[in-house]
């Protein structure tokens, strides 16, 4: 008994160590440029508000900022940044090509303002250098109190995937030339910032936590011939006595689960296969109920790898929908898929680790069987809840009036 209660405190230290922090900010008298560091190629954006144009260029711009606004202005707006912005290394000066521009807008505690966000990629970058030299002095001239922040967006060997605030360089009137040290970096950084991904995703993905759960009931019990002839059903729920070997049976069966979305996931992630996200989405919601109708009528019999192999390749299509989110590129895809696959596995044992334990102490209970099926039939309708909403892209709110009365 000991050892189980120590499990749930190793557990939460390991969801602790692998949660990875997030956060999207911004704060008035800064403007930003963003990079993405890719494995030949450097790519990026600035972003400033409409306000500190004016005040740098006179322009006019309303603070509720359009594309029609900026549009006349855009010439004039890059030659100030090219004036005022460069990046170099080795000797060899990377000419900054604009691409599109974009609005912003920005709703923040700090700051409610319209941004004017233009893309670009360095030119003449041959080999990703160790150091950059950058110089950054927007606004300077004008605002004293300024600040530039350069933020490392994307660089997968230095375990960045999308970081949106912290800051690797920030540039005053007083400090316009640093370096940007890109030394610090290997593939295992970006192998571990996909595994820690793999984990988070699973423990803040409800529907696929519910699938684990709807396999996971039944667990420590097995369907047996009922000699009670008054028990339509023919069969009866008796507990198992080998914990090593129920726990052993549920892990082969996510691992069917995982073979599976690894398959589609890869399939998804190269492009040679693309499914609408409403689809997609359906059918995973579809895939709880299903598992958990198992578990009230036998769909097939001890076979619930069967349905752990069917709906996980879904399930790896969501997963790629997540990749996509963090703007992966084909860089170092292979550590990326494995990463990430592996981290989804280790976040599902450590949701079985955790939940099992329980539920093979309450396993010999008379009313387990019964927490099955009312267990079963609340997944069934929660399934057909959110196959609907996905399905036909319709919102009931319903969660969100149950969290609200329950002050949640």
């Amino acid at each position: 008994m000991k050892r189980l209660t120590r499990l749930p405190i190793l557990i939460w230290c390991c969801c602790f160590l692998f949660a990875p922090g997030r956060a999207d900010a911004h704060a008035p008298d800064q403007s930003y440029v963003y990079l993405s560091i890719y494995k030949d190629a450097i790519k990026g954006y600035f972003e400033i508000t409409s306000d500190d144009l004016n005040k740098a260029l006179d322009l006019g711009l309303p603070a509720k900022l359009t594309i029609d606004d900026l549009n006349p202005h855009i010439p004039v707006i890059k030659q100030y940044i090219l004036d005022r912005a460069s990046f170099s290394a080795n000797g060899v000066n990377y000419a900054i090509n604009f691409k599109d521009v974009e609005i912003l807008a920005v709703e923040e505690e700090t700051i409610s303002a319209d941004y004017a966000l233009l893309n670009f990629d360095l030119e003449g970058v041959e080999e990703i250098p160790e150091l950059i030299d950058v110089e950054y002095s927007l606004m300077f001239d004008k605002d004293r109190k300024h600040r530039g922040w350069l933020i490392m967006l994307y660089n997968w060997k230095a375990g960045v995937l999308q970081n949106g605030t912290v800051a690797s360089n920030i540039f005053g009137p007083g400090s316009t030339e640093q370096q940007l040290d890109l030394t610090n970096n290997s593939v295992w950084r970006g192998f571990w910032a996909l595994l820690k991904l793999g984990v988070w995703h699973i423990w803040i993905g409800l529907d696929h936590i519910l699938f684990i759960v709807a396999l996971i009931l039944p667990s420590v019990v097995r369907r047996r011939p009922d000699e009670n002839t008054n028990n339509a059903k023919g069969w009866k729920w008796v507990p198992v006595d080998n914990f090593k070997e129920a726990f052993f049976y549920i892990l082969k069966i996510v691992t069917f689960f995982t073979i599976a979305h690894s398959l589609t996931l890869a399939l998804a992630s190269l492009g040679i296969v693309d499914l609408p996200s409403n689809i997609v989405e359906g059918v995973i919601a579809l895939s709880i109920g299903l598992a958990a109708l198992h578990n009230i009528t036998p769909i097939f019999k001890q076979k619930e790898w069967v349905i752990a192999f069917a709906f996980g390749l879904f399930h790896g299509f969501g997963f790629a929908g997540v990749l996509g989110e963090k703007g992966l590129s084909g860089d170092f895809m292979i550590y990326s898929l494995l990463g990430f696959n592996l981290g989804v596995e280790i976040g599902q044992v450590l949701i079985i680790c955790m939940i099992f334990p329980v539920l093979f102490l309450a396993r010999k209970q008379p009313w387990y069987p019964k927490f099955i099926t009312w267990g079963s039939v609340f997944l069934i309708f929660l399934s057909l809840y959110w196959a609907i909403e996905r399905f036909f892209g319709v919102d009931f709110r319903l969660l969100g009036r149950v969290r609200a009365a329950l002050g949640i």
